[in-house]
């Protein structure tokens, strides 16, 4: 008897819960649902991908505004009169204009081998294409004053001279403002949009 009191004094008490323990599998369920949900909870980071336009065609985008610029400097011709400081901001393009100007039908083969050579070839990618056509465009547009010109032979003195002028001198500015926006955007690798040209040259692309 004593040693059957002795025995159950050193049996371990069992406590309720010891008497009913608890699945483990539930358990690693809840476990794996909390980090689960604390992984949803995580903000995502997203990296942007940055694609630099390359430098080629950074280079044949800036080249092809040169193209209306040139044909646009016979309209500053007034300009350059009434304001002779003005022709020293051009002098450092004046061995490209002379070596331009050097090659017979220069305009011609300059604006053909531009469409042909670069807008209609899917060679080249979207951004140079549509730089291309835009300054193909602006080149066409060019003409239009010239052509009225003609039409309309304003004369050398009187109203119509004066329009002429204003007319001419607006041109040459615009085109100024077209040439160094297209330029600085193209070597920038940005995409310039050119007032009056962008959409149509949108549209033949």
């Amino acid at each position: 008897m004593a040693s059957l009191c002795y025995s159950l004094l050193l049996t371990p008490k069992l406590s309720p819960l010891s008497l009913n323990p608890k699945p483990l599998s539930n358990l690693t369920f809840r476990n794996q649902t909390k980090s689960n949900v604390r992984l949803q909870r995580r903000p995502t980071i997203t990296r942007m991908s940055l694609n630099p336009t390359p430098a080629t065609e950074r280079l044949i985008s800036a080249a092809a505004y040169t193209l209306p610029f040139f044909n646009s400097l016979q309209y500053g011709r007034y300009l350059f009169i009434q304001y002779p400081q003005l022709g020293t901001l051009f002098d450092p393009l004046l061995p490209l204009l002379s070596l331009y100007k050097s090659v017979p039908y220069a305009s011609f083969v300059a604006f053909f081998a531009l469409y042909l050579g670069v807008v209609r070839n899917p060679s080249f990618s979207h951004y140079v294409r549509f730089n291309s056509m835009q300054a193909v465009t602006l080149d066409v547009l060019l003409v239009v004053p010239l052509l009225l010109t003609r039409i309309l032979n304003p004369g050398r003195a009187g109203l119509g001279h004066r329009l002429m002028v204003w007319g001419h001198t607006g041109v040459f500015v615009f085109s100024c403002f077209c040439f160094v926006y297209g330029l600085v955007s193209s070597i920038l690798g940005r995409t310039p949009y050119l007032p009056f040209v962008a959409d149509a040259a949108g549209r033949q692309i």
